[in-house]
């Protein structure tokens, strides 16, 4: 383990299952950032990992604007069934923007605008995450390698560039319905998202 990085861990018993629940602290930003751990590993083979960026609508309030609740539960029902993994929880709401700036964004999206512009029109980017921390928390779980949950490339460039190996790319596509199909279409077509012909079918809810 590191360190030079502030961290704690305790164990966390979940509807989903057990899992070691790791701590760390952000030197630069001051943000407060979570790991849950579930398994073991060597520090040789790829482990299944999601980087799940803060959503206080979708992951508390289970918003249907959005795809971002049903990704969480998801990666961490995936995560035990397969035996080990680890879900990076990042405090990185609204795509990095802040959730004040994302409620001003969905104010924005309720008048005809996409989630892209939207951002836009508040002179913010479309996406205003950085990987480089969440390499150094897999680092500290001894975590070189991995099979990431995900449907944005960006997250692949962007661990890779600050030297994890990603092995593999595991689509996580849920909770698309009715209500925020031109929210995943507009990832898709103007955000490089990836998605399959699973997406076709939207639940009506």
């Amino acid at each position: 383990m590191r360190n030079d990085i502030d961290w704690s861990e305790c164990r966390l018993s979940t509807a989903n299952g057990e899992f070691q629940l790791f701590g760390f602290k952000e030197p630069e930003t001051g943000l407060e950032h979570a790991a849950l751990c579930h398994g073991s590993w060597t520090g040789e083979e790829p482990v299944l990992v999601r980087l799940h960026s803060e959503c206080l609508t979708g992951d508390a309030f289970w918003s249907c604007h959005c795809d971002c609740g049903p990704q969480l539960r998801s990666a961490l029902h995936t995560i035990v069934k397969e035996g080990q993994g680890a879900l990076l929880y990042l405090r990185q709401e609204g795509r990095g923007i802040g959730l004040l700036n994302k409620i001003r964004a969905y104010a924005l999206q309720e008048k005809g605008a996409d989630t892209l512009d939207a951002n836009r029109m508040l002179g913010l980017p479309a996406d205003a995450r950085t990987y480089g921390f969440a390499a150094l928390m897999l680092q500290h779980l001894r975590i070189g390698s991995v099979k990431l949950m995900t449907n944005n490339p960006d997250k692949v460039d962007g661990l890779t560039a600050h030297g994890i190996n990603v092995v593999e790319r595991v689509p996580l596509q849920v909770g698309r319905n009715r209500r925020n199909e031109a929210y995943l279409d507009t990832k898709a077509h103007r955000m490089g998202h990836i998605f399959d012909d699973l997406l076709a079918t939207t639940a009506d809810t």
